[in-house]
């Protein structure tokens, strides 16, 4: 028998990755993702989690989505556009559009289909797509959907996205500006006044990705849009609902004649089935949770702001991070994950990332701090880091 399916070309690549010290074995999570964690048989402080306001386990969020389980199954059976259309879905989209101050929204699968779905489906051959250098992979693998060409700029250079407008937007029918609105490796902020303005100048359409700023930024986590007080200038807004949210799924807020055009050309919604009646009932939950209070995002960024000065008197590097993302810049990829995996030995989950997430040279471990940790938790974090900091000769 051919020797073909052993599958070496991949077992030589695999190997090559372990030659690189940047192997890695998948942590095993035995109990609800919260700021302290069972992890393979250990308690350990959690500083990886997406969950910024504590809400994966959240008591009211879980009786949401059992409730909704009793009522309507634990499937929908089917795509939007055929029977999986429910009225819960329906309901929710009302809540996130009013929640966003957005005429409408249309709600994915994850936040990744939003973006495999909406760009190829909002541009076409004839149009430019310019997008900023370190956008999340889910925009630059959309992007590579659509048929419209494309063009990159400077991360957050507001001269060089000029420059691209001025030598390009003229050859094209429509142009769209592609950013993130929370860049998730470093935490820092897009320019959003300053592309809007050039948008108009130029006359683009904008998008933004605000997956990290879904629940964080803007009054009680309307997100980057809300917090520069840009609505209706920017055309495309997607958020998250597996993050903040502590869900799953993702959803585009705008026009209605975005949704409208989504339900007919998102392939994502067109031939995947749709979000579970369970998450549904739990999303719709959060969304009134933080319609009716601002206490998550406020302890959010009260903890945010005491870890950042806790560990920035250390002396590491963390940065330049204007939201709860708070990485701390270890440089060499083998030395990133020697650190992360010294961290956990002392009770601290934190997760290293290296290239090809980060360029070559600039590996991290990425603090997600959340709503849900403790000051003692968040000072024994900075305890461990101090200790393994000396330990590895980085302090």
């Amino acid at each position: 028998m051919s020797n073909v399916h052993e599958l070496n070309y991949l077992k030589e690549q695999v190997q090559e990755l372990k030659d690189q010290g940047v192997y890695r074995v998948l942590p095993v999570l035995e109990a609800a993702n919260e700021a302290e964690v069972l992890l393979d048989g250990k308690k350990v402080i959690n500083l990886s989690s997406n969950n910024y306001l504590g809400f994966a386990n959240h008591p009211e969020m879980k009786k949401a989505a059992i409730e909704a389980v009793e009522k309507y199954g634990v499937g929908s059976g089917a795509v939007r556009t055929i029977i999986g259309n429910m009225d819960i879905h329906e309901m929710l989209e009302v809540k996130l559009a009013e929640f966003k101050r957005e005429e409408a929204v249309m709600v994915f699968q994850s936040g990744f289909n939003c973006n495999a779905g909406a760009i190829q489906a909002i541009t076409n051959k004839g149009d430019l797509i310019i997008s900023d250098e370190l956008n999340h992979a889910s925009i630059i693998d959309g992007v590579r959907l659509s048929r419209a060409d494309k063009a990159v700029f400077k991360h957050s250079d507001m001269q060089d996205l000029e420059r691209v407008l001025s030598e390009k937007r003229d050859h094209y029918t429509n142009c769209l500006i592609i950013t993130d609105g929370v860049f998730s490796m470093d935490g820092d902020i897009a320019k959003l006044p300053e592309i809007v303005e050039l948008a108009e100048k130029y006359n683009c359409m904008t998008y933004v990705d605000d997956a990290h700023g879904s629940g964080v930024l803007g009054e009680s986590g309307r997100g980057t849009v809300d917090h520069f007080g840009l609505h209706g200038r920017i055309d495309f807004t997607i958020g998250t609902l597996s993050k903040a949210i502590g869900v799953i799924g993702g959803y585009v807020a705008g026009k209605k004649v975005m949704k409208e055009w989504l339900l007919h050309r998102g392939r994502p919604l067109l031939f995947s089935t749709s979000l579970p009646p369970a998450a549904v009932g739990a999303i719709t939950k959060a969304v009134e949770l933080l319609s009716t209070t601002t206490e998550y995002t406020d302890r959010l960024w009260e903890n945010a702001k005491f870890f950042k000065a806790e560990l920035g008197k250390l002396g590491f590097d963390i940065g330049h991070s204007e939201t709860p993302i708070t990485p701390v810049i270890i440089g060499d990829e083998a030395q990133t994950v020697a650190f992360s995996k010294r961290m956990l030995e002392k009770g601290v989950f934190v997760s290293p990332i290296v290239f090809p997430t980060v360029p070559k040279g600039t590996g991290r471990v990425r603090c997600m701090v959340t709503a849900g940790h403790t000051e003692k938790q968040l000072l024994d974090a900075v305890r461990v880091f101090e200790e393994v900091g000396k330990e590895m000769g980085l302090l």
